[in-house]
């Protein structure tokens, strides 16, 4: 593997957009970030690692077609989006949507007295092939060390939560596609490189991608784009 074929995103180099009650961290440029090397990543255009604050809520609008996918990590959320398709998604659960180009979606944290911390992704879908459709998926994490289906946009998306020093691999299912690595809890070594919470790595021309838990209970999503 070539260094060009590898790109870390550290959690303090992101970018972040912050009001008194929200505060989002952007993996990729995103708003009024801009930085080098945080273009999109094959049809990953946006991962954004957001908090609100109790009885809240954002108002989002992407600018072509668009899988939405919204992940609690901490709490639940509320949404409705322009087709009036609404639901509530908590922690365990992933919730995909497809949204038009000129779209708006609502996000709400519900709870009276508590914030939420959820991850905010946007997949850029193929114009030609939109067809509306929402998805709610429920991933259990008492089977530990091993990757589960998080849903079937049109980029798979797999998360795993490990013990320390367990050891498992992902097989790149589509030839030519890259890999996208998102650390949410704890430490990792991917590839021979170490990453931390909320790090993220980009891999491109890899066929299979190799990692170790270096914590207990640690977490990692992966992305084909």
């Amino acid at each position: 593997m070539t260094q060009i074929d590898a790109v870390i995103f550290l959690a303090d180099q992101r970018g972040v957009s912050q009001l008194d009650w929200f505060r989002s961290y952007h993996s990729f440029n995103f708003g009024a970030y801009r930085a080098e090397n945080r273009e999109p990543f094959g049809a990953l255009r946006v991962l954004n690692d957001d908090t609100l604050d109790y009885e809240r809520s954002i108002e989002m609008t992407v600018d072509q077609a668009t899988d939405v996918v919204l992940i609690p990590l901490v709490g639940a959320l509320e949404y409705e989006n322009s087709l009036h398709q609404t639901g509530f998604v908590e922690a365990g659960q992933v919730q995909v949507f497809s949204a038009k180009e000129g779209m708006s979606y609502k996000v709400t944290n519900p709870y009276p007295d508590h914030l939420v911390n959820f991850l905010q992704i946007w997949l850029k879908r193929p114009p030609e092939d939109f067809t509306p459709k929402t998805e709610m998926n429920t991933f259990n994490f008492s089977q530990k060390n091993q990757l589960l289906p998080l849903f079937n946009a049109c980029v798979p998306g797999f998360i795993g939560r490990y013990d320390g020093r367990a050891e498992d691999s992902y097989q790149v299912q589509s030839a030519g596609k890259g890999v996208y690595v998102f650390v949410i809890e704890g430490a990792f070594e991917v590839q021979n490189r170490l990453l931390h919470a909320r790090d993220g790595l980009s891999l491109s021309s890899v066929t299979e991608v190799e990692f170790e838990a270096l914590s207990n209970d640690a977490m990692l999503l992966i992305l084909e784009t």
